[in-house]
């Protein structure tokens, strides 16, 4: 049987607290973009097995572009992909002899703004080392 106190316990009063006004921020209008500030990018995507030849590209695209005067971003290094393979060692017997081989993608990103006709007709002309991968695109 439980035992019931004798006193009575009044209710506890809780206090708001006082309500404090933030001060108002100013609203900020964004600047008009002009039709002729639109900036046009030349994105650049290379791609290569090995990190020397990756970084030798590069150069070689970015000494092309700065050639012409070209504002550059980059090179942005990407996070290197990994692709796994795992392989028996042996068809029958020996089933838990296994070898693990990697390949590894270097990626590098590349952003010229505002390109002109001749840093797109230099990049298009120049010869890359076998193994590298381009993607171009503008945006």
């Amino acid at each position: 049987m439980p035992v019931q106190s004798k006193t009575k316990k009044s209710p506890a009063k809780e206090v708001a607290p006082k309500a404090v006004k933030a001060p108002r921020a100013k609203a900020v209008r964004a600047p008009k973009v002009k039709a002729e500030e639109v900036v046009s990018k030349l994105r650049i995507r290379v791609r290569a097995y090995e990190n020397k030849v990756l970084d030798a590209s590069v150069k070689q695209i970015i000494d092309t572009a700065l050639r012409y005067d070209a504002k550059i971003i980059g090179p942005i290094p990407l996070p290197t992909e990994i692709k796994k393979y795992t392989v028996n060692r042996s068809a029958f017997i020996y089933k838990n002899a296994r070898e693990q081989f990697e390949m590894r993608i270097h990626k590098r990103v590349i952003d010229i703004l505002n390109p002109s006709s001749k840093v797109i007709e230099a990049l298009t002309n120049m010869s890359l080392p076998s193994g590298v991968d381009i993607d171009v695109k503008m945006l």
